[in-house]
């Protein structure tokens, strides 16, 4: 089993800056990709960003050059850097794992985004 725990999230203005942190324990799988997913109210959740192990990224077209997810892998911290935030950003983000060669698939307990405008 792994554990993820998430912090980073809050209030802010448009244009401003936040930044997501996700720490996985526990087991020692080996960590495939790490990730972001948020959920809006009303809507389905959603890729936001992926890091897999060898360093690839992968980004939603709506929030490219604007986040930047980073990964340390000697801490199985996973980050997501947001700026240049808009309200349409607003939403619940969730941590995403997959592990043990994609056979794990773990989930954060989410940490809420709100954008003002």
């Amino acid at each position: 089993q792994v554990q993820l725990v998430e912090s980073g999230g809050g209030l802010v203005q448009a244009g401003g800056s936040l930044r997501l942190s996700c720490a996985a324990s526990g087991n020692r799988v080996s960590i495939n990709v790490m990730g972001w997913y948020r959920q809006a109210p009303g809507k389905q959740r959603e890729l936001v960003a992926t890091i897999f192990s060898g360093g690839s990224t992968n980004y939603a077209d709506s929030v490219k050059g604007r986040f930047t997810i980073s990964r340390d892998n000697a801490k199985n911290t996973v980050y997501l850097q947001m700026n240049s935030l808009k309200p349409e950003d607003t939403a619940v983000y969730y941590c995403n794992v997959q592990a043990g060669g994609y056979l794990y698939n773990y989930w954060g307990q989410g940490t809420q985004v709100t954008v003002s405008s």
